[in-house]
């Protein structure tokens, strides 16, 4: 049984992705490759007419594969990843670029299938065995799930929910530098969900353990899958209730009270973050 699921599209516009677990029995038709190495993704340097490589079969690129996952369609095409080995090249006219990188490179819609298909590449690379018992799994038909034939575990893809708060004071957001940030950038409080934690208590502990101050008044925003490295991001604004601006020194350096008219650097508009602070922007008046 294959079992298919339409995406439903906020924007009309996006192409529809419907996602599939079993493959077609042959391929007539060209189809969409999502080729990964680690955590890099083979892109074509000319773009016409995008970015991932169209092909009838993986084999056509002159590169070996060691596993390949089948995702589904993006109107009517069928879709694929690919895991590679560490060591290899790119083929003439194409890059391999860090997903961070191709974030800022591709459309938001290309971009939630590859957060997709580096996803369905990792579990599949992670879960060749059980770890109960340590036989090797077998695919369960008809679903994205794998089985121990021996002891019974089921092994499904798995993500981390973690939250992102928008915290408001007056015409002010609070935003924050990690020391992994590029020179000059700031973004919101972020950070996972512990485990038998609400995604609202999680906010409060985070801001709390990161900047050191209170917030009241949490509202639900949205959410955003996140493949850094398998998150779901849940998005929440939040205003200022009390306390001193007091970063932690460790997950962040830096942290200030930002006026809508002088924002600093801030992360592309793909990320949750970014629409988060361009609705505040919306919101005070001015144009994004």
């Amino acid at each position: 049984m294959n079992i298919m699921t339409p995406i439903r599209r906020e924007n009309p516009t996006c192409p529809e992705f419907i996602v599939g677990v079993e493959p077609p029995a042959d391929r007539t038709k060209k189809a969409l490759w999502f080729v990964f190495r680690g955590r890099e993704i083979l892109l074509k340097l000319h773009k016409n007419p995008g970015a991932i490589p169209k092909l009838l079969d993986f084999g056509e690129l002159g590169l070996s594969g060691i596993r390949e996952q089948y995702l589904g369609t993006l109107d009517g095409m069928h879709c694929y990843s690919i895991e590679l080995p560490e060591d290899a090249e790119a083929p003439e006219g194409m890059k391999f670029a860090d997903l961070r990188q191709a974030y800022s490179e591709i459309s938001e819609g290309c971009f939630a299938i590859i957060s997709k298909a580096v996803q369905i590449m990792e579990w599949d690379r992670t879960n060749q065995f059980c770890s109960r018992c340590g036989t090797k799994t077998l695919q369960k038909p008809g679903e994205r799930g794998k089985e121990c034939p021996d002891c019974g575990e089921l092994f499904y893809p798995r993500i981390s929910p973690a939250v992102i708060v928008l915290i408001r004071k007056g015409h002010e957001i609070l935003l924050a530098r990690s020391p992994n940030f590029p020179p000059g950038m700031y973004s919101l409080i972020a950070g996972f969900v512990e485990p038998g934690e609400s995604a609202e208590a999680a906010v409060v502990r985070e801001i709390k353990e990161e900047v050191g101050i209170e917030v009241k008044n949490i509202t639900y925003f949205g959410t955003q899958a996140w493949p850094f490295p398998n998150s779901l991001m849940i998005g929440f604004t939040a205003e200022y209730n009390s306390g001193d601006i007091r970063p932690d020194g460790f997950e962040i350096e830096d942290a200030r009270w930002f006026s809508a008219e002088k924002l600093p650097a801030l992360p592309g508009k793909i990320s949750i973050s970014r629409k988060m602070i361009d609705h505040f922007l919306k919101e005070e008046g001015l144009d994004v």
